[in-house]
């Protein structure tokens, strides 16, 4: 494997199994500028196709679904490996599946499933992309189900169950 730096030969340093045993993981070191990356090996499978609104198909890229994410997430506290792991979970759902096409729709909204527990902001960021929003009214719609979401969340989180009194027949006290 050449380095993405200088184009000089690599040696592997360490090898794992990645994404459930369906790949390998290689942390490579360039022998001539010394920089390190990681490479994946994954078994060729027939592509994934996405459908565009449009009505046109694309096979899927891997890559170009990890950019968008990036671009998402970019100055927020979100990982480079929560972005990864996120696209890897929504790879794994459509490969998974017996059909080999799936709607640019149906992933826009796993993204955007993926997002919401990860950052609220990358969120939003991407859902005004991905719904092409045409005015503020589209936006605050969003961060509004959002807020509404986080209450409820929070409310569940931290709602203590009330003792009840004594004597009360459902305590199961005589």
């Amino acid at each position: 494997m050449l380095c993405p730096v200088c184009d000089s030969a690599s040696k592997v340093v360490d090898s794992r199994t990645a994404r459930g045993g369906r790949a390998i993981r290689r942390r490579r070191e360039c022998l001539e500028c010394r920089s390190r990356f990681t490479t994946y090996e994954r078994v060729e499978e027939r592509p994934l196709q996405v459908v565009k609104r449009d009505g046109s198909a694309e096979d899927f890229q891997r890559d170009k679904l990890e950019a968008s994410i990036a671009v998402a997430c970019a100055k927020r506290p979100v990982s480079p490996g929560d972005i990864e792991t996120l696209v890897d979970r929504i790879e794994d759902r459509f490969s998974a599946s017996a059909r080999k096409e799936v709607a640019s729709a149906r992933i826009g909204e796993e993204v955007m499933e993926g997002l919401k527990p990860l950052d609220r902001v990358a969120y939003v960021r991407y859902a005004s992309v991905y719904r092409n929003f045409e005015d503020i009214d589209e936006f605050q719609e969003v961060v509004d189900e959002l807020i509404i979401r986080e209450r409820h969340e929070d409310l569940r989180r931290f709602q203590a169950e009330l003792p009840l009194p004594p004597g009360d027949s459902r305590s199961g006290e005589g």
